[in-house]
């Protein structure tokens, strides 16, 4: 018997907005995760402008903000393998 495995698909992220004390990353699937930004010290430290300068790399595998060298990975935020 032949079985395959189906990876399931990888979870991208659609937008990034910031409320008080965390992010919320709008994925493409329709699910919203709320990270606290102390997870985040860079993030949590940075000024609301620096934060709101972040670009989707990997197209919405992860989350870049340019002025603060830091990276975040969906993958991660959900306790999943990258």
């Amino acid at each position: 018997m032949n079985t395959s495995v189906v990876s399931p698909p990888q979870a991208r992220a659609r937008a990034l907005e910031f409320v008080p004390d965390a992010f919320v990353v709008h994925l493409e699937d329709g699910r919203s995760l709320s990270v606290p930004l102390e997870w985040f010290p860079r993030l949590r430290d940075a000024t609301a402008e620096q934060r709101n300068r972040w670009r989707l790399i990997g197209p919405g595998t992860g989350i870049h903000w340019p002025d603060l060298d830091e990276d975040v990975s969906v993958a991660g935020l959900l306790g999943l393998p990258d």
